[in-house]
């Protein structure tokens, strides 16, 4: 199967799904990363062209860690916006990667470009069947993708409220490629180091995974909840990607 990830900023998708996704290419399907910024305002000491310019390129190492393809769709930071353009352009792309699964941000998340990237890959995908919605010269396609949401930042809403997963990937297996995958952004690191005053970048990755994962009963997992509005497929396509064995379907106790 053919599966595409789309989230706000580069390294997002690497935090919270990219042992998912090298698990998903171990098996033979085929991986595509997107991400709506190149990142540019993430830089305290460059213009946010220099700046896009690592980022996307950081991006681009980070996703051939795992033999996966990654674009970006161009939004300006802080300028992701649910918007006649920028549905046009989310639904363009999907529909020339094809996907049959699509993985994208959670609705509700700390920051505005997560939720805006969510409300715009859902409304897109929607939209990709839909003949006289033109986009550009990628063709129309004939089904909805399976979609799902990826964890919001510390598992919690706007509100603080635990948000649980319908089921998580166990990726202990994966966790030291899902960690080269994040080391690729450095520069993201030193904006979080000048910006945040924090140098717990791969650390926060690790102890979230586990921490995601000793709920359900596993050393490291990625947790996901599976979109299923009217016209989406109601079977769990990314569960049938997988071996049985990677996926806990138990929900955590209160």
């Amino acid at each position: 199967m053919r599966i595409l990830a789309i989230h706000a900023h580069p390294d997002d998708i690497e935090y919270f799904a990219a042992g998912t996704l090298y698990m998903l290419k171990q098996n033979g399907h085929e991986i595509f990363i997107a991400t709506m910024t190149a990142g540019d305002k993430g830089s305290k000491a460059m213009d946010p062209i220099q700046t896009a310019n690592i980022r996307r390129e950081e991006a681009a190492r980070a996703a051939r860690v795992i033999g996966a393809e990654y674009a970006c769709l161009e939004f300006g930071d802080y300028e992701v916006f649910d918007t006649d353009n920028a549905r046009r352009k989310t639904t363009e792309h999907i529909r020339r990667v094809a996907p049959d699964i699509l993985l994208t941000a959670p609705p509700t998340d700390y920051h505005a470009d997560h939720e805006a990237a969510s409300r715009l890959t859902r409304y897109a995908s929607f939209a990709v069947g839909l003949p006289n919605y033109v986009t550009g010269r990628a063709p129309c396609l004939d089904q909805v993708p399976a979609l799902y949401y990826m964890d919001p930042a510390g598992g919690v809403d706007l509100f603080g409220n635990r948000v649980d997963p319908d089921f998580v990937v166990n990726i202990t297996s994966a966790m030291e490629i899902k960690k080269d995958m994040l080391a690729c952004h450095e520069s993201q690191r030193d904006w979080l180091r000048s910006y945040h005053g924090v140098d717990n970048f791969l650390e926060d990755l690790v102890e979230w995974s586990r921490s995601r994962g000793e709920t359900y009963g596993v050393p490291f997992a990625e947790g996901f909840k599976q979109h299923k509005g009217f016209a989406y497929p109601q079977e769990n396509l990314l569960a049938q990607c997988l071996p049985s064995e990677v996926m806990v379907m138990v929900y955590p106790k209160a």
